[in-house]
């Protein structure tokens, strides 16, 4: 019998380990594994099966917001995507243009995710952020956060925007830089049209 639970608290702490977590804004709910969250699962789009309707909502500035991550692989491939609306299911904008390429195990801290232009919000206007990280294996793992486009939200600063040591993070482009949202704080890397390729289809999937 003790074996036996053992052998389960260590399957549950490797799920957990390969897995991640959204810290800032606020995520819909805990999908770590915990009891009170057996039925969610990060493998199933586009938010580990959590539905919006919660009630965590975060206030983000107009122009873009912090985020902050929990990750637990050596290094990750991050995507972020946004929704607009209640409840949102189809996250068509792309927050990071293509993708992230974070390395270290830890909190990641990105100061600002800037919006691309011409975005139809207005204070109080309500959405979902999603996030994307794709491993090793090339396995997607999901997770969201819903909220609330304030004009006096602000982002963060100080020590509550502080990555882990050693985790960095590099904003990944594609060719040649496109108009549209950025990532504040973070250095620029370019990858060959293969690379291109696995942006699109991870992307693409919230599309």
């Amino acid at each position: 019998m003790a074996l036996t639970a053992a052998l389960a608290l260590l399957a549950s702490a490797q799920v957990a380990t390969a897995h991640f977590g959204i810290e800032y804004p606020t995520w819909r709910d805990n999908t770590l594994g915990s009891a009170s969250t057996s039925n969610y699962s990060q493998w199933e789009y586009p938010c580990a099966g959590v539905p919006g309707n919660l009630g965590n909502v975060t206030d983000w500035p107009l122009d873009g917001g912090s985020l902050v991550l929990d990750l637990h692989h050596a290094w990750t491939y991050v995507f972020v995507n946004l929704g607009l609306g209640e409840n949102v299911a189809n996250f068509n904008y792309s927050l990071t243009d293509p993708f992230l390429n974070s390395t270290g195990n830890g909190t990641l801290c990105i100061p600002k995710v800037t919006l691309p232009t011409n975005l139809p919000i207005q204070d109080g206007s309500l959405a979902s952020i999603q996030v994307v990280t794709l491993g090793e294996k090339g396995q997607a793992l999901y997770n969201c956060a819903d909220i609330r486009f304030r004009q006096n939200a602000t982002v963060l600063s100080g020590d509550a925007c502080k990555s882990s040591e050693g985790v960095t993070v590099e904003a990944i482009e594609v060719g040649a830089k496109t108009a549209g949202s950025t990532v504040v704080g973070v250095n620029v890397g370019v990858l060959t049209s293969v690379a291109a390729l696995t942006g699109l289809f991870v992307v693409g999937l919230s599309v």
